[in-house]
């Protein structure tokens, strides 16, 4: 059975994540993280992909950006993911693959969305209990989001900006913000929608998405959805 094309859409957020193959570990040591880093600002240089937050976990990667084009986010990971696999291959004196599979993901509303899905992907390693706080936690953005520390990599997003008129403001009501539970609800909806290759969005997005795609990106009856007038 073919798998299902990808949906793509430009000037809207992506939550990606991408595992190691049969859930293994696809970072050693500091200098791998600091690789990854450094490929992933290049690779979102060249295809356009503004990077708004990121967490590398032991096994797997989450990030959250906006594309320019479409095919922007499957052509960085791509090319992230060669350069990223040669180097573990180098260095470890391993072969063969590290990821498993193609990349998950999912498009995401700004309005109520897009700002959960910062606090998922921050709070990764908190809910993993490897941390109590996600500032003990070196590879994620929330150093940027939440500290103010220097990040060429990051681009804040629109919703983010929009939590304060002074940098300082925007930080402190982001904290305010990670320190609030995110729901089971909310939670399932990221996991599901990301797994699927779905919108995470309330309604009238998740229609506007796929009248202009002429696809379903929802869970249910598959094929083409009426044009809504």
């Amino acid at each position: 059975m073919p798998r299902r094309a990808r949906v793509a859409f430009a000037g809207i957020p992506w939550h990606i994540i991408q595992r190691g193959n049969n859930r293994g570990a696809c970072f050693f040591s500091e200098g791998d993280y600091l690789v990854y880093l450094d490929q992933l600002q290049r690779q979102s240089m060249k295809f356009d992909c503004a990077i708004h937050a990121y967490c590398l976990m032991t096994n797997h990667v989450h990030l959250l950006l906006t594309p320019e084009e479409p095919s922007g986010p499957s052509l960085m990971m791509k090319h992230l993911g060669q350069c990223f696999v040669q180097y573990i291959n180098r260095t470890y004196r391993r072969s063969g693959t590290l990821w498993e599979g193609r990349f998950k993901s999912c498009l995401v509303q700004k309005e109520d969305y897009a700002l959960q899905c910062y606090r998922y992907i921050e709070l990764n390693p908190v809910r993993a209990a490897m941390v109590v706080h996600p500032r003990a936690y070196p590879w994620s953005s929330f150093h940027y989001n939440g500290d103010g520390t220097g990040d060429k990599l990051l681009t804040q997003h629109s919703c983010y900006t929009e939590l304060g008129t002074e940098a300082g403001e925007r930080r402190d009501a982001y904290r305010t913000l990670l320190e609030s539970r995110i729901s089971d609800k909310q939670m399932n909806a990221i996991r599901n929608a990301t797994s699927g290759n779905y919108v995470l969005g309330n309604s009238s997005f998740q229609r506007k998405i796929a009248n202009a795609l002429e696809k379903r990106v929802t869970p249910g009856q598959s094929g083409r959805p009426r044009k809504l007038v």
